[in-house]
């Protein structure tokens, strides 16, 4: 029989135990996301929508440091403006996910890259790293589209995870003569906190305080057996120290990353510009106000592109919208 002296003892190594073993369990999960399929009719489909806007339409693959193969389609519009797009989509999603935005930036005249993620779609990979490989994978994307498009200016969209992605590459590509970024977290210690919250319907005091030993361990399991530092994940770090030009646009009520992670993106650069959508949830702008959406981050990439308005004046007009 166990000393009753030693029992409260006991009960909290018990605890952390389990804790530590849920970690273990959500890291596993994080890190294999379900892939959501691409399928024949999924290429159809987006191929048949080229060819709507007058667009050439194309496969086209690189390979990632790891030796993966990263595949992507391209879109060329037959009116072209001499600048080009890249799309990153979220996680457990892939490049479909983007169609409609690729078409919005097809009107306008940009060539259109829509690459499936590491770990994503039809791309290969065996883990989703949530910026740490990805940014190098914008970073190849760019010199790809970089040398057989030969843009002007290179610009970068992306949602969600991806967003974060591509707000975490600025520390590593600074080529883009602009960004936009549609709900990304600030850091993926941040966003962990959430994750926990939400998964007790509570706010991420909850992974800030009772259940840090969850997130602990589980940056310090992903480190040793995969060799990922978590804490490297910090876009907001990231954009503070940049000098590429970075839109931030946030639902005000986006339940899934709430908008304070861009508020705290914006708030560490001067120059960072963030649009609060109301009534938009997660990546939720274009279906909250499509018109408005399409205005400013067209706007936002007119601004910044080479031998373009002055930017002075056109800053003006964006800071009034």
């Amino acid at each position: 029989m166990v000393d009753e002296r030693y029992q409260g003892d006991i009960i909290f190594l018990c605890a952390v135990v389990a804790l530590c073993g849920l970690s273990l369990i959500a890291t596993d999960a994080a890190l294999h996301p379900d892939r959501r399929p691409l399928l024949v009719a999924d290429q159809v489909r987006t191929r048949n929508a080229a060819q709507q806007e007058h667009a050439e339409f194309r496969e086209v693959e690189i390979t990632a440091k790891d030796g993966a193969i990263l595949r992507a389609w391209i879109l060329r519009p037959t009116k072209r403006n001499g600048n080009a797009v890249i799309l990153f989509h979220g996680v457990t999603d892939n490049r479909l996910s983007m169609t409609g935005y690729g078409e919005m930036f097809l009107r306008h005249g940009y060539d259109v890259l829509m690459p499936d993620a590491w770990a994503h779609g039809t791309s290969g990979g065996q883990r989703a790293t949530y910026g740490l490989y990805e940014a190098d994978d914008m970073h190849r994307w760019f010199d790809w589209i970089s040398a057989d498009q030969h843009p002007a200016c290179i610009y970068g969209f992306a949602e969600s995870i991806g967003a974060a992605g591509l707000l975490q590459s600025l520390g590593t590509e600074s080529r883009f003569c602009a960004v936009a970024a549609e709900s990304p977290f600030s850091s993926f210690r941040e966003v962990s906190y959430d994750r926990l919250g939400q998964f007790f319907h509570a706010g991420p005091w909850v992974g800030r305080t009772v259940l840090r030993p969850v997130v602990d361990c589980s940056f310090v399991y992903a480190k040793w057996k995969y060799k990922l530092d978590f804490n490297q994940v910090s876009p907001a770090r990231v954009v503070a120290a940049t000098k590429v030009p970075v839109l931030l646009i946030h639902g005000k009520v986006d339940q899934n990353i709430p908008i304070r992670h861009s508020r705290k993106i914006a708030a560490g650069n001067a120059a960072v510009i963030l649009w609060e959508v109301p009534d938009a949830g997660h990546c939720g702008a274009i279906g909250a106000a499509p018109e408005e959406f399409e205005r400013r981050v067209i706007r936002w990439f007119e601004t910044y592109q080479r031998g373009g308005a002055n930017k002075k004046v056109a800053l003006a007009s964006v800071a009034a919208l």
